[in-house]
């Protein structure tokens, strides 16, 4: 894959790990309650995937988003990207883990493209509406909301190298022969 060497053998254990820690960063986006938006002066206002609180006085008000079509979809859109990201999990442990299975890689790479299709679409939807509803100043996007893209950027790079791995099949199952750079005549 690179020339200067890749230890492919171990992304037979890399990948599926990588994948792990999109899950858990998936996670914590979706199950934050911190909120993804918050205002920036005042701290009396923040939004996230599921509710919003404004605070007046000593006293926080919090009312659900879900009456909103948008944020239903936006939760709808997480929570599936999350499903079909648990599914390719799997199936990479057992393609990668348990037995080099080779066919399985490119369904693998597909299943993170397609999930991370769905997320961009949920993560561009919710500011969009956010700013056009809510939107009432100067709103910093928080870390809840870092942990959503990160963990899609995570499934794009997965999903590219589980693409391009059957064509290393003999370094993945490590049947290569050294190639060295120097030898002597």
């Amino acid at each position: 894959m690179f020339r200067c060497g890749i230890a492919y053998p171990r992304c037979r254990w890399i990948l599926p790990l990588l994948l792990l820690f999109a899950i858990i960063f998936d996670i914590i986006a979706i199950a934050a309650q911190s909120g993804w938006v918050e205002d920036e002066d005042a701290k009396t206002h923040y939004a996230s995937m599921w509710q919003q609180c404004r605070r007046s006085k000593d006293q926080w008000d919090c009312r659900s988003l879900m009456e909103f079509s948008w944020a239903q979809a936006v939760a709808a859109l997480m929570i599936i990207g999350l499903i079909i990201l648990i599914i390719a999990f799997i199936i990479s442990v057992v393609a990668l883990c348990c037995s080099l299975n080779i066919p399985l890689l490119p369904l693998i790479g597909g299943l993170l493209i397609l999930a991370v299709i769905v997320q961009i679409i949920a993560l561009i939807i919710y500011p969009i509406k956010f700013n056009e509803l809510i939107y009432e100043g100067y709103y910093d996007y928080t870390w809840a909301y870092g942990f959503g893209w990160g963990a899609t950027i995570l499934m794009l790079g997965c999903g590219i190298l589980f693409c391009c791995l059957p064509n290393y099949e003999d370094n993945l199952s490590d049947n290569t022969k050294v190639k060295y750079l120097y030898t002597s005549a």
